[in-house]
């Protein structure tokens, strides 16, 4: 973490220093929705109960020097984007009024919140009908862009009403309720999660492999940018964020079996019945041995990915390190 930070703050540098050695540059802050697709769902297609919210902040339009070219934008351009989106999904969460096991994957249980963190360069083509003329005379301009960019990810989940203890874990009954006793008991208060995501679950190994919280990731997109005045501009924008990973939302492929678990924590007892939990929070996905009857985890033969909406609001600075 401290060399990707380290990373991030080089090129960022190199980047602004580039920026403000030229006389224009562009920076946008932008709000939107994240949309998950993974492992997890409920849904058919579109995980729309999945929404998160994002934020971006981008450097563009550095590259140009309208003083030289005579030109106030260059078609294709490149960029440089900070950026937060949050992804998740909880299989055991009622939808439209249906619940428990009316629910596709609901004897699955799974679920994850990750906060997605990333610094990506893309390079954009935007139609501009004259390149010689400030935006707003233009009134608004279509873009589509595709990049690369690397990201920070650790999937977390709220299984606990409280510190990560086995006497607080979460029962899922069949009827949709969460509740503090097991079903076969007979007796459980309803209980609400507490929102809490105590749980870092790569910690856990649930799927018994080791893997990164480094994920690199493929953005493209299209959009629409209006100008609003010869400085300021508004952007929407939806782009698709395809990512060379599969562990996103900690799910890819099979549950850890027992002796995977006793290999994992060997001796403690008390950290393989939490494993065994985390790993399978209703006790319905899997045995705990290679069989049958265990339901897959996940599907490896797709990666996750997310889409994301986003409004922008946009400033275009006039440099104030190198004159005409």
């Amino acid at each position: 973490m401290k060399k990707l930070s380290l990373l991030i703050f080089l090129v960022v540098i190199g980047t602004a220093d580039f920026a403000f050695s030229q006389n224009t540059y562009t920076v946008g802050v932008a709000i939107g929705g994240a949309n998950y697709f993974g492992d997890l769902g409920n849904e058919d297609f579109m995980q729309y109960t999945s929404t998160r919210p994002g934020a971006l902040i981008t450097l563009r339009n550095f590259l140009n020097n309208p003083y030289k070219t005579g030109k106030f934008y260059r078609s294709v351009d490149v960029d440089a984007r900070l950026s937060w989106q949050r992804i998740g999904y909880d299989e055991t969460k009622p939808i439209s009024g249906a619940a428990g096991f009316e629910l596709r994957n609901y004897g699955r249980g799974l679920s994850f919140r990750t906060d997605v963190f990333g610094l990506s360069s893309n390079v954009s083509y935007s139609f501009y009908k004259t390149k010689a003329q400030p935006l707003h005379k233009q009134r608004a301009v279509f873009y589509v862009f595709a990049g690369l960019g690397v990201y920070y990810a650790d999937a977390r989940a709220d299984l606990f009403d409280g510190s990560t203890d086995i006497d607080n874990r979460y029962y899922f009954w069949g009827d949709g309720t969460v509740r503090d006793g097991a079903e076969s008991s007979g007796s459980g208060n309803i209980i609400n999660k507490d929102e809490k995501f105590e749980t870092k679950l790569r910690e856990w190994k649930t799927e018994a492999v080791d893997y990164s919280p480094i994920h690199l990731a493929m953005p493209y997109g299209f959009g629409l940018r209006w100008g609003i005045s010869k400085r300021i501009t508004l952007s929407a924008e939806l782009s698709y964020y395809y990512f060379f990973s599969d562990y996103l939302d900690d799910v890819s492929d099979s549950y850890a079996t027992n002796a995977e678990i006793e290999s994992l924590f060997p001796g403690n007892a008390e950290k393989q019945e939490l494993a065994a939990y985390i790993t399978d929070p209703t006790g319905l996905g899997s045995s705990g041995a290679v069989n049958d009857q265990t339901s897959p985890r996940g599907n490896p033969d797709y990666n996750d990915a997310f889409t994301f909406v986003n409004f922008e609001i946009a400033y275009n600075f006039k440099s104030l390190f190198l004159k005409r």
